[in-house]
């Protein structure tokens, strides 16, 4: 695409829908004649097939589900920690000072993954540890806490 082959942005004018016949949609104001979907308030809910058993209630429901109940964890990797000076203690609230993560977005606990390497003696203090994250902070002289 090159600049003269560009259309224009958000200069059209606001199109009108029934405002007389003049204005080339009027009368029905593109609506069609009767029916559900002419009505004001007219359509139907998502999933409707027009009293047709939907698909969802169709097929069946098997199994447990725990979505709902499942811990949600704000997932680092030890690569992040190598921001910290050496000998610092990290928790989550300096994660966020450090703009790591969203402290608003910790709901379970952070949860320390293996990615990466980490040459500062750090305390770590989160509320889960992958076993090759544990060993590569102890590996560097450092103590990885579960809080």
């Amino acid at each position: 695409m090159k600049l003269n082959e560009m259309s224009s942005c958000g200069n059209e004018k606001a199109y009108r829908k029934g405002r007389g016949a003049g204005s080339g949609n009027g009368k029905t104001a593109g609506r069609g004649h009767k029916g559900q979907n002419a009505r004001s308030g007219g359509g139907v809910r998502p999933g409707f097939e027009g009293g047709q058993m939907p698909l969802y209630r169709r097929l069946p429901k098997r199994g447990f589900n725990n979505k709902r109940f499942a811990a949600e964890y704000v997932e680092i990797n030890v690569s992040d920690l190598e921001k910290f000076d050496n000998g610092a203690e990290v928790d989550a609230t300096i994660l966020a000072d450090a703009g790591i993560i969203t402290l608003g977005k910790v709901n379970d606990g952070v949860k320390v993954l293996g990615n990466g390497d980490l040459t500062k003696k750090l305390t770590v203090k989160a509320k889960k540890f992958s076993a090759s994250a544990k060993e590569k902070i102890e590996k560097a002289g450092g103590s990885a806490l579960e809080v």
